[in-house]
């Protein structure tokens, strides 16, 4: 496999996994595998140059069949092979899906409907995470499990249940008990959880504990919020009982888990928590536009200085085989967007079970297709692109808000709140990625925001009190932000504030706006001398006290405000009418990167991305036509080999390295 080649910037990284190595690899289920086929497999990932598989996740009862009854030899036999191999081991603790016998001999692990029948658990994640017995016995595997594979030379990291995100919710009486208890221990006493979600109003008001039932998607906004909460608390629990495993037996092995945290069923909050039990972040790529794929990437990376593993990377989809050269492409603009590891999903085809249209390296008969050449090539290209500064790290001048409960109260009111959440997120980061441009994603009542030049609360409509007074600190102290329309509306018990809005930063913005209005036709004005027109014409009409006004709507009646700007502190509060949208944004950001001294990156055509890394400029064209970018004097092509002068030709899906 050859020798360890780090990058300079990486070389003193011993908390990144593999110290700032690259790594080109592919998930692997030996369960569904024979000795036989399994020693095959092996070979043809060394022919290709694969360094790193993930395995361990989905298959609990491969290694406990029975309740107590453990059965390691035939992975003892897959992990030495890695090792002889030279192939390094993701080793991920499968707890997501419980075992049949679990649900047999534990009905109370089985998930619960809304009329409080057992729902059988024929296909993946179906388990009450919250559950004691699950948790008891998941807690005893991963122990027993850790302990023996830990320390072993090939394991390089450890992930925790795969998709957990991904899971379901429980109705069952016993899951109602322990809501019930979580709200104990939240509210105190029922006049204080009375007053949280206004049982004032049509006779709702909760005179015993044992009146409450488990919220469902028909419940009052403010109690379907703390039903969120409640099971997105029992996974990040679940998840730092994991971590602590971890800590015990194999504590210099990172943490880097596939766990789809904003998935629709279950979801939890990562961006307050991940700190607790995350070391890398880490997620599965399946986006099919590049740049919602990198706002992902950034939303799973926080504020961590460690590069991003892509777990679980396909550029085909399920029914849909693949475009060639799309894998390669992808893998770049990961790098570009400071990921270390891009693992195929998946190794062999599967031959049944819920992803058998989702095609692997190797077709259903075992034949390698064309996708392992592929991912043989982008192997072999990144043993180069990690002696040139990759992974890079990253230390962005901008973030964008991010709040798992903000969209959460947020997609319940969708006849005000007209945009998507992630409409707005996608929108506000746009220009600043298109301009080639680093940006953190966090959230803001959870991080250090004295990093940054400019935050960027791109319709953010819950802000409670931890967010409100992380902005006012930050511009008190000196830092500039930009807020759209839509943003703190309701407080953290998703009620209205019955404060001026923008809820308890009014003062900060200097002004208030309650009218609002949806045009009937486009939008126009100018910001900074740039004309606009709107694609989302929602606006808030501004009030303003000691706001000043930056640019109005032309050819609306009144000509009212579009943007203004507050001096609070030392820093500056700006306030767009406008929901979030790149015509608008762009100009805006444009003008504060002079002010605020936000260097751009190359100047590139649309769907082609650019970033200087060690004197070097990596370009990756994401469309699916050959384009011509403008370039200074004559460059190498690193890849290519070519040499470039005044115009840099990449085919589609193209990438090259200048030097």
């Amino acid at each position: 496999m050859g020798g360890l080649n780090v990058s300079p910037q990486a070389k003193n990284r011993a908390d990144w996994a593999g110290q700032g190595q690259l790594f080109v690899g592919v998930n692997y289920q030996p369960v569904d595998r024979s000795p036989g086929q399994i020693k095959l497999d092996i070979a043809c990932m060394i022919k290709a140059g694969l360094q790193v598989v993930r395995m361990g996740d989905l298959s609990w009862d491969y290694y406990e069949p029975r309740n107590g009854e453990f059965t390691f030899e035939a992975f003892d036999s897959v992990m030495d092979q890695m090792q002889a191999a030279g192939i390094k081991v993701v080793l991920d603790i499968g707890g997501s899906i419980a075992p049949q016998w679990l649900h047999q001999e534990y009905p109370g692990a089985t998930l619960a409907k809304e009329d409080g029948t057992a729902l059988y658990p024929a296909r993946r994640y179906m388990v009450d995470i919250s559950n004691p017995d699950y948790r008891r016995l998941l807690h005893r595997f991963a122990d027993i499990f850790t302990r023996r594979y830990g320390n072993h030379p090939a394991v390089i990291a450890i992930g925790y249940n795969n998709e957990m995100g991904n899971g379901y919710r429980s109705f069952s009486e016993p899951a109602r008990q322990r809501f019930i208890g979580w709200l104990k221990v939240k509210y105190g006493d029922l006049p204080v959880l009375n007053k949280a979600w206004a049982t004032q109003r049509w006779s709702r008001n909760i005179t015993d504990w044992d009146q409450i039932r488990m919220p469902d998607g028909s419940s009052p906004n403010e109690r379907y919020l703390d039903m969120r909460r409640f099971w997105s608390d029992a996974a990040i629990n679940l998840l730092k009982d994991l971590e602590s495993i971890r800590q015990n037996h194999a504590p210099s092995k990172p943490a880097l888990s596939n766990l789809w945290p904003d998935g629709p069923r279950l979801g939890f909050d990562w961006l307050s928590s991940y700190r607790q039990y995350a070391t890398h972040g880490a997620f599965g790529y399946y986006a099919t536009n590049p740049l919602h794929g990198a706002f992902e990437t950034m939303m799973m990376k926080g504020a961590m200085s460690a590069p991003v593993w892509f777990n679980e990377f396909q550029a085909g989809g399920d029914g849909f085989y693949g475009e060639k050269g799309r894998s390669r492409m992808l893998s770049y603009l990961g790098l570009l967007n400071g990921g270390q590891a891009v693992l195929a999903w998946t190794f062999n085809s599967h031959l049944g079970g819920e992803e058998q249209t989702i095609f692997g390296l190797l077709d259903h008969d075992d034949t390698p297709s064309w996708k392992l050449d592929e991912w043989s090539v982008i192997s072999s290209e990144f043993q180069t692109m990690q002696k040139l500064g990759f992974p890079r790290e990253m230390n962005p001048e901008i973030a964008i808000s991010y709040s798992w409960e903000s969209r959460q109260a947020a997609d319940r009111v969708k006849s005000y709140y007209t945009t998507p959440y992630m409409d707005h997120k996608h929108n506000s980061y746009a220009p600043l990625y298109n301009d080639n441009i680093d940006v953190d994603v966090i959230n803001i009542g959870h991080e250090n925001l004295s990093r940054y030049k400019l935050l960027v609360i791109p319709g953010e409509y819950l802000m409670g009190k931890a967010a409100t007074d992380a902005v006012r600190n930050y511009v008190r102290d000196g830092g500039t932000v930009v807020m759209t329309a839509s943003s703190a509306k309701v407080t953290e018990n998703n009620q209205w504030y019955n404060t001026p809005l923008p809820g308890n930063l009014s003062d900060v913005f200097g002004l208030k706006t309650h009218e609002f209005y949806n045009n009937p036709s486009p939008l126009t004005g100018a910001i900074n001398g740039v004309e606009f027109k709107t694609s989302i014409n929602f606006y808030e009409v501004l009030e303003a006290s000691t706001a000043e006004v930056l640019a109005r709507f032309s050819g609306t009646e009144g000509s009212p405000s579009v943007v203004t700007v507050n001096r609070f502190g030392k820093g500056k509060a700006i306030y767009v009418a406008a929901q979030t949208q790149p015509s608008v944004l762009q100009p805006l950001y444009r003008q504060l990167y002079q002010e605020l001294g936000i260097k751009r990156g190359p100047v590139t055509p649309e769907g082609v991305y650019a970033r200087v890394v060690n004197g070097r400029i990596l370009y990756v064209n994401t469309n699916r036509k050959s384009v011509e970018i403008d370039i200074e004097g004559q460059k190498k092509g690193v890849l290519s080999g070519k040499r470039w002068s005044g115009k840099l030709q990449l085919e589609s899906n193209g990438v090259e390295v200048l030097e």
